[in-house]
């Protein structure tokens, strides 16, 4: 994101293209609203739908997105996204912002903010996602700020952070596994001949294709379908029946509908299905 701000006739600016620095600048110039300018605008935009409220509501609280945005350039994102994640939030809360409510715009909009930078920092820290349940996700932008020292944690330190964070020991432990591993590549980009890392490409094999297993698979196939025919020619003529009405048509007959067939009842049938069943294990077997 590379954005400044210019001024416009009412001297109230609005978003133009420019540099990170001159944007950050920029927003610092906009005046911050009083609690009378607040709430009128917020009127506007929630009973009339003022489009012009809501862009003042929106501008005049664009520093405060950039202070929340630098506090995660811990996790090597670009500053100028994370400000364009958090002006996103930024714009959902003012959307949802009730002046009636007697809350102030900023303390309502930093849910909305750091909601949507923090969606932005799992989706992008890793290539694979290492956050996905609700657990791993409050552990994630809690556990290096519970850290007190720098390599794993002790069981202390580990039963305290789950118990501060109300997770599970072993959850905690996934995941400081998961934040001190980190991205490979699948070929090997070192020209080195000397270098000591093997791409998993020297070693990970798709065996899904080779002709060899998949004749192998097509033989064994063939062969446990002929040794079925086979299993179901040696029972006699009803539990063959019993077996294609109850496991091999589409519509699969019942125990009642068969005993109404062959006059008996329906616990005889299923004796006659478990035994089918039985001999044409052994025989595959």
């Amino acid at each position: 994101m590379s954005q400044a701000l210019v001024c416009t006739n009412n001297s109230l600016p609005i978003i133009s293209s420019g540099s990170l620095e001159s944007y950050i600048q920029s927003a610092k110039t906009i005046p911050v609203l009083s609690v009378e300018e607040e709430r009128e605008l917020g009127q506007r935009l929630k009973n009339e739908g003022d489009l012009e409220a809501a862009r003042r509501l929106v501008l005049s609280h664009l520093r405060f997105v950039i202070h929340i945005a630098r506090s995660y350039s811990g996790y090597g994102l670009p500053i100028g996204d994370l400000v364009q994640e958090g002006n996103i939030g930024l714009m959902k809360a003012v959307k949802r912002y009730d002046p009636d409510q007697g809350a102030r715009l900023v303390s309502f909009a930093v849910h909305w903010i750091r909601a949507e930078i923090h969606e932005f920092v799992l989706r992008n820290w890793r290539i694979v996602k290492v956050a996905t349940t609700k657990a791993q996700r409050k552990l994630f932008f809690n556990l290096r700020k519970n850290k007190k020292r720098l390599g794993w944690f002790s069981n202390d330190e580990v039963e305290a952070v789950a118990s501060d964070l109300g997770v599970k020991k072993e959850t905690v432990l996934e995941m400081e596994s998961r934040l001190s591993g980190h991205d490979i590549t699948f070929e090997n980009d070192n020209d080195d001949d000397d270098s000591r890392y093997v791409a998993p490409e020297s070693y990970l094999q798709d065996n899904a294709t080779d002709p060899a297993r998949q004749v192998e698979a097509t033989d064994w196939e063939s062969h446990n379908s002929e040794r079925l025919q086979a299993a179901l020619q040696g029972l006699d003529d009803r539990s063959r029946d019993i077996l294609s009405q109850r496991w091999m048509s589409e519509q699969k007959s019942t125990l009642h509908q068969l005993a109404d067939q062959y006059g008996i009842s329906a616990e005889r049938i299923r004796q006659l299905e478990n035994n089918a069943i039985k001999k044409l294990r052994n025989a595959l077997t």
